[in-house]
């Protein structure tokens, strides 16, 4: 079955029914590792996919299909965030050329000080805090070339569903279900509100994208070839990612991922991709195996 979330057959709610009925003692995330093992849910990196199957399970449990057991905690899908410990940070105002800081340090932000610094940081000065992240990501601190913070920046799973980016790809829900992964989302970045330097967010987004999809390849074991982001319409006007290439593709309906009443509650957003190679189209294209 190998890395792809596979399509759920009568037999594989059997197989689940039949665990779940057969170990009472098994807490969720022991079902949902089980359940890898058994299908060979695998990324390429060789690792199991339990996130992953545990989000299907949740939804398998959704549309009655299965029972789980109980949880033993509360669900990060309930809408609990992260404990963020907030630090306080040297706001002393850098107002110079990008000339004066380059060449950028971009660094991949993976310790638990580094983390909870970016947690700090997002927290206190991106509207949107920092809630999770989704899915395989990676985040980034940028420095000055004397080593002061500027900015941070996170790429996360992509949305699972957006009309104006499938159109433009090419993508129909099989393709897009198989190929989602080589994609990724731009979920947040802050460029810190002290730090006033002409040119330096589009410079940035450049600088990282040029390295994202090898980080990826390291981290994951396959690369990225297209990344998306949403920016709020009334709020934004895409600055930014227009200096920096990215094209705008349309906006999005104000759906979120838990709209199943189709309230539209959302903001509306305008949808901007870059592709990070030449031959991307056809690598999200590609034939299915």
């Amino acid at each position: 079955m190998g890395h792809n979330r596979p399509q759920i057959t009568n037999e594989h709610i059997e197989q689940i029914r039949k665990l779940i009925s057969e170990n009472p003692d098994w807490h969720r995330t022991k079902l949902s590792q089980e359940v890898c093992e058994l299908w060979n849910w695998r990324g390429e990196n060789g690792q199991i996919k339990d996130i992953s199957a545990r989000d299907m399970l949740r939804d398998m449990e959704a549309a009655g299909k299965i029972t789980l057991p109980t949880r033993l905690k509360k669900s990060r899908s309930d809408g609990s965030r992260d404990k963020i410990i907030l630090h306080q940070h040297d706001t002393t105002p850098v107002d110079m050329s990008l000339s004066e800081l380059r060449p950028l340090r971009v660094d991949i932000v993976d310790t638990k000080e580094g983390i909870a610094l970016f947690k700090s940081y997002i927290t206190q000065y991106h509207y949107l805090q920092y809630d999770r992240s989704v899915g395989e990501n990676i985040k980034y601190a940028i420095y000055s070339q004397q080593g002061t913070p500027l900015a941070n920046i996170m790429f996360e799973a992509s949305a699972w569903a957006c009309m104006p980016r499938d159109k433009y790809i090419g993508w129909d829900r099989t393709q897009r279900q198989e190929m989602l992964r080589f994609t990724t989302n731009n979920s947040r970045f802050l460029i810190y509100p002290w730090i006033r330097v002409f040119r330096l967010a589009s410079h940035i987004l450049s600088l990282v994208c040029k390295r994202l999809s090898e980080d990826w390849v390291k981290k994951y074991g396959h690369p990225v070839y297209l990344v998306e982001t949403y920016v709020e319409r009334g709020r934004f006007i895409g600055t930014t990612y227009q200096a920096a290439n990215w094209i705008c593709v349309g906006k999005t309906t104000g759906r979120g991922r838990n709209d199943r009443m189709n309230l539209r509650s959302l903001p509306e957003k305008d949808v901007y991709l870059i592709p990070l190679t030449r031959s991307w189209q056809k690598n999200l294209l590609a034939e299915l195996e």
